[in-house]
């Protein structure tokens, strides 16, 4: 197979000359136009976050699937009754909105102040999962949260009153619903500088990200910076600030939608997956995502209808989905797919502008515990493109907080994620909008979505050898200068990599392959020390521990496991054999240093039932 080397990211690796010629084929067909007309129809529904909204965004994805022409087009649904669980995660209760509004009362002032919210008119206005007031509304006194520790928060007055924060107020839901606060006004910005933007409150449980059945129907208001200073001006003045709430809102038992298709596989019954979550408010994050996914398979069926490329051997799958929530859902729902599937590239705010710096592509690899070829396979699909584009590109090691977790053990299919940052940071702003996206961006993105999922879908043994070769290079290429405990670390990961390739090839071929592996399987690891009685975390569940169902007052201090990053790393490397101390060392070879202290993380976890400890 023939070589070249190409720059990327200021570095020289070799790139497949077939995979090469891959991604000029769909880069000449690739219709970046057509990504910004469905990213702008995406953002026209779920701008409004409610779950009607998200219902019509999906019958828009299921009529955009089956017109540029996917097959098995599906409309799927979790439960959002607020009490179902997926691994340990509970589903959020389905919620929506008619109208909101709140405005100033006392003191008087002028009439193109007075009103700081209207859903109506920019939806980030209203948190998600809001709680309704009466009809006629309802007065209340607005007052500043000056508090940082808890005990310090229950100690001021909030009984009845909005209260004006300083930090997202999803993160204090909790000290808010035992002070007996009505509800919450956003203060906080990720980019104050953005005057007139509103953050989006996307979280408004009790004990975590989505609103469930035991979660209080509290306020919830955003309002700009440029607001923000002139609540704190009235509020230093003597007399009260008071502000009249309308909310229409309710909470139901419903679905949470949605939607997948494929492009079919000829002859195999494996599949190669695409995901991104729709569902939420902006343009780049993430109504980018889906358009590029989109606009990748519409891209792969054009040229597979031109012959120009041949039908895929595995199918090629697309999903669009509630963030976390439904795709475990299709995890937990499909599992016999999951069996099937093998790979996979999750799209996440990957389509800003080029002219900033901070908007450069970044691809995060997977977890070590789930080392494969498909890392050092998307870093080599990206440097077959954007040199081509003239376009610097990164890599980064794992990172949770989206749709990229397959990989982990318990799943077991190994992904990567594509981000490029926002530039002017707009996360979860309303002023993430489509004229702030870069057709340049969709279309790089697109061709790397598409390259990556043909070339895996057609994989076989020599698509095998050379992906057992890069893994090795991509390993070893770590494991230099690093000590002798590192560098057998980082050797067990390049083993782990180079056997991962196994997959794509029959079974009755996979032990003469593995034997002609040999050389890039690295020196045979030391027996690791036995650690008689060592506890053992068994995992009862897939998918990390939110501890969504346990109040924070409950948690002695321990951190969710929905986002952090010390807590999930740990327990992905939790297979039930290894032990706690074994586990604390791989984690740190990971991550380094550590300051959670796992061996009481996990007591406590089995304390409330969510994992087990064995000897």
């Amino acid at each position: 197979m023939v070589l070249l080397t190409l720059p990327a990211g200021g570095a020289q690796a070799p790139v497949n000359s077939k995979l090469n010629s891959l991604v000029d084929t769909i880069r000449a067909e690739v219709h970046p136009q057509d990504a910004m007309e469905r990213m702008r129809r995406i953002y026209s529904t779920d701008r409004w976050f409610t779950f009607p909204k998200f219902q019509q965004t999906a019958e828009y994805l299921k009529s955009a699937m089956t017109e540029i022409g996917l097959e098995r087009v599906e409309i799927l649904a979790a439960p959002a009754d607020g009490v179902t669980q997926v691994g340990f995660w509970t589903m959020p209760m389905a919620w929506d909105a008619k109208q909101a509004r709140l405005e100033i009362v006392e003191p008087s002032v002028p009439p193109d102040q007075a009103v700081l919210a209207d859903f109506e008119k920019v939806p980030t206005s209203l948190g998600m999962w809001s709680g309704p007031t009466p009809p006629e509304g309802i007065t209340s006194e607005i007052v500043e949260l000056k508090a940082v520790s808890p005990a310090d928060i229950l100690k001021q007055d909030l009984r009845g009153k909005l209260v004006l924060t300083k930090v997202n107020p999803a993160e204090i839901k909790w000290l808010l619903v035992k002070a007996g606060a009505l509800g919450a006004v956003n203060a906080f910005s990720e980019n104050p500088a953005l005057q007139d933007g509103r953050q989006w409150i996307n979280a408004w449980g009790d004990a975590g990200w989505a609103f469930t059945k035991t979660s209080t129907p509290l306020l919830s208001f955003s309002i700009t910076p440029k607001q923000a200073d002139l609540l704190r001006t009235l509020l230093h003045s003597r007399s009260p600030l008071r502000v009249r709430a309308r909310v229409d809102t309710r909470f139901y038992s419903g679905k949470y939608p949605y939607v997948t298709a494929v492009i079919p596989g000829a002859s195999s019954d494996e599949e190669v997956i695409t995901l991104g979550h729709s569902s939420e408010q902006g343009a780049e994050d993430n109504a980018t995502g889906v358009s590029a996914m989109l606009e990748s398979l519409a891209t792969l069926h054009r040229l597979i209808q031109a012959g120009k490329l041949a039908p895929p051997k595995r199918s090629i799958r697309i999903l669009t989905m509630g963030e976390m929530y439904g795709s475990m859902h299709y995890i937990a729902s499909q599992p016999e797919r999951i069996k099937r599937t093998i790979a996979a590239l999750c799209l996440d705010t990957p389509a800003s502008p080029y002219e900033s710096p901070d908007t450069e592509y970044s691809f995060y690899m997977g977890p070590h515990a789930a080392a494969s070829y498909v890392d050092p396979f998307t870093l080599q699909v990206a440097q077959s493109y954007f040199p081509k584009a003239g376009r610097p590109w990164h890599e980064k090691p794992f990172m949770p907080g989206t749709d990229s977790y397959l990989g982990e053990p318990t799943v077991g299919i190994p992904t990567t994620w594509a981000y490029s940052g926002t530039g002017v940071v707009t996360h979860h702003n309303s002023e993430d909008t489509p004229d702030r996206v870069d057709a340049r961006s969709l279309r790089d993105i697109s061709i790397v979505d598409a390259a990556f999922l043909y070339y895996l879908a057609n994989a076989g043994e020599p698509e095998a050898r050379w992906l057992a070769e890069i893994s090795a290079d991509y390993w070893r290429s770590r494991a230099a200068g690093q000590s002798a405990e590192k560098a057998a670390y980082l050797a067990g990961r390049q083993r782990q990599a180079v056997l991962s390739v196994l997959r794509l090839v029959p079974p009755d071929r996979r032990a003469a392959l593995r034997e002609s592996f040999r050389s890039l399987l690295g020196a045979p690891q030391p027996v690791a020390e036995t650690i008689v009685n060592g506890a053992v975390v068994v995992r009862k569940r897939f998918g990390t521990v939110p501890l969504d169902d346990l109040p924070v007052d409950q948690r002695a201090g321990f951190p969710s496991g929905a986002w952090d990053t010390t807590a999930i790393t740990a327990l992905y490397w939790c297979d039930g054999q290894r032990t706690i101390a074994e586990v604390k060392k791989l984690t740190e070879q990971e991550l380094g240093p550590i300051k959670l202290d796992l061996d009481g993380y996990f007591r406590f976890l089995a304390q409330h039932g969510y994992v087990e400890i064995r000897k």
